[in-house]
């Protein structure tokens, strides 16, 4: 009997073995090197730039796209387009609401999608780059991986549902009492993208739940 579990012992550190030997050191310092610039890359262009332009410290995003019904054409320009309240929107159905001057309540409207969009993929990044660290050990299925992976799901989820609706909302504030209210409707269009890549990483997650506990029941039996 301690023969069998010997051999046991000996066929997994082969198993281990053979899986380290596809992944190396360097490979795991270029994973987390890119995930680190990810998060760098993200943190500047989806969230602090943005800041800044709400503060007024650099140009503010001042271009929001909506959903239009028909435009009117202003007399003696070549663009279906209306004016008022210092804004201009731009094209039909898939039109641009743009803001000449916005003030810091509208700066703050314009670019809290961004912000918020920013917040969560700063989160699952960190989460990826937290599971990537594992991979120093050569085991990246371990049970807080488990658990990463249902929080990115989570987010993904919560992302897909959050996006749009913000979108929407903060451009019905925008527009409020303006003339623009009734070139653009009120909607929210969900797309089921995200959310199928939210429930399969849900999955996956469950995945290495059941699989890092089926290993350490296994082990105890050796």
């Amino acid at each position: 009997m301690v023969l069998i579990n010997d051999t046991h012992a000996v066929d997994r550190a082969g198993v281990v073995m053979g899986a380290k030997s596809w992944w190396s050191q360097t490979d795991s310092g270029l994973l987390e090197a890119a995930l680190g610039l990810a998060v760098l890359l993200v943190g500047v262009y989806g969230m602090l730039l943005p800041a800044l332009g709400v503060a007024g410290l650099r140009d503010p995003v001042d271009t929001r796209e909506v959903e239009a019904e028909t435009a009117t054409r202003v007399p003696g320009t070549v663009t279906d387009a209306v004016t008022g309240n210092g804004m201009t929107l731009t094209g039909t159905r898939q039109a641009d609401l743009v803001f000449a001057d916005p003030d810091l309540g509208q700066r703050l409207l314009l670019a809290l999608p961004e912000i918020v969009g920013g917040l969560f993929l700063l989160l699952i990044l960190a989460l990826l780059f937290k599971m990537a660290r594992t991979l120093r050990g050569g085991d990246v299925f371990v049970p807080v991986n488990a658990r990463r992976l249902s929080v990115i799901g989570l987010a993904v989820l919560v992302q897909a549902i959050l996006a749009p609706a913000l979108s929407t909302f903060t451009t019905e504030i925008l527009v409020s009492g303006t003339p623009m209210a009734e070139h653009i409707p009120f909607s929210v269009t969900f797309t089921g993208e995200y959310a199928l890549l939210a429930f399969l990483v849900l999955a996956l997650g469950e995945v290495f739940r059941r699989g890092t506990k089926l290993r350490a029941d296994t082990e105890g039996l050796v």
